[in-house]
């Protein structure tokens, strides 16, 4: 498959919103099936998570983590080409002070995510 057909935007946006934004597991775990390789790996600042069911364990302790009206909005429109994407975003609690800002930079194979890296910016001192 070509990157040329590949819908970056569509892919990275799904990421965030029924994976990192999804709280049922089930349905956390099918969309994990539908995005990703079967051994991804994601890059986290201060880790290295390996395969399907970990990205879903840290997607479901970060929601648990941050409360229930927690969420990742993408901003702007995820940009790639051969293979590689990238998405800004920024989360926080809904209708609340954005929390965090970031990107996630995701490495494509087959159409599906095969390792996404994702970078915080730097906090902005008060």
């Amino acid at each position: 498959m070509t990157t040329d057909n590949i819908d970056f935007d569509h892919l990275l946006r799904s990421n965030l919103e029924r994976v990192f934004n999804e709280r049922d597991d089930d349905k956390r775990r099918t969309a994990i099936a539908e995005l990703f390789v079967e051994e991804p790996v994601m890059y986290e600042p201060t880790d290295i998570v390996q395969g399907r069911a970990e990205i879903s364990r840290v997607a479901a302790n970060l929601l648990k983590q941050f409360g229930p009206t927690f969420r990742f909005i993408p901003d702007g429109v995820a940009v790639g080409h051969h293979g590689l994407a990238h998405l800004a975003w920024r989360a926080g609690p809904e209708d609340g002070p954005v929390a965090v800002t970031g990107a996630d930079v995701a490495e494509i194979e087959g159409g599906k995510i095969a390792r996404l890296w994702v970078l915080l910016n730097a906090q902005k001192s008060k």
